[in-house]
């Protein structure tokens, strides 16, 4: 991250509070810190559907046809952290749902697009010991005017279902690696060419901080890799 993206960083950490980068690398007095990155809009397809599962390819109410989804597998993995005395430890119990476009790029639960009563790619996990929060899922497609990305929020809540963190984002994938799924793997190579790459995504916005690391190839399919922070206390509800 670029001095002044640092510094940026720190002074949001400071107030408003949402998802950072785990940064523990050594510092002054060779102390880690959480770097804050983009908090980004949950968007209009945010559905708060209370859906605990790892799998979220399939659509429960068994109305979506094809279902499940079609697409290149897709393994999701996100360790959640939170600022710490000297660093970042894992935060237990945090509730991480996340939600995306299928390979034709429609989002379930949508009027608009024909997905009412559908709940594909949708759910929610609860971050283990080590704070992390796994799904199977697919390689998301895309739609007119956006990047390729996955919607994330993290919340905690008090003993009376309470919010009391919340934090959103979107994380992206590597132009070069969708461009070898989308050419190769079907259903996407039955699409026209995508009209919106990172570089000029509005949310992506240049920061390469949100690309997921991937692992894996357009054959066989991926895991997503992301470690994120969450400030304590804040609520940003994106």
């Amino acid at each position: 991250m670029r001095s002044e993206s640092r510094r940026d960083a720190l002074k949001l950490l400071g107030g408003l509070g949402a998802f950072a980068l785990a940064d523990c690398g050594a510092t002054t007095r060779s102390a880690p810190s959480c770097l804050l990155d983009p908090t980004l809009t949950k968007g209009p397809y945010w559905i708060d559907e209370r859906l605990n599962r790892s799998n979220i390819v399939l659509d429960t109410n068994n109305v979506a046809t094809p279902n499940p989804r079609p697409g290149l597998p897709l393994n999701i993995q996100i360790t959640v952290v939170a600022p710490a005395a000297g660093g970042c430890a894992p935060l237990v119990g945090a509730q991480v749902d996340v939600w995306h476009c299928d390979a034709g790029g429609a989002y379930s639960e949508v009027q608009a697009l024909g997905t009412s009563g559908e709940n594909f790619l949708r759910g929610y996990q609860t971050t283990d010991a080590s704070g992390v929060a796994r799904f199977v899922t697919i390689y998301p497609g895309w739609y007119p005017g956006r990047a390729v990305h996955v919607h994330v929020k993290v919340r905690l809540f008090d003993a009376s279902g309470n919010v009391t963190t919340e934090a959103t984002t979107q994380l992206f994938f590597d132009d070069s690696v969708t461009d070898q799924v989308f050419g190769s793997a079907s259903p996407y190579n039955q699409r026209p060419a995508r009209d919106t790459r990172n570089d000029i995504d509005a949310f992506y916005a240049g920061n390469s901080e949100l690309l997921w690391n991937l692992q894996g190839d357009p054959r066989t399919g991926y895991t997503a890799l992301m470690t994120v922070g969450v400030q304590v206390g804040a609520v940003n509800t994106g």
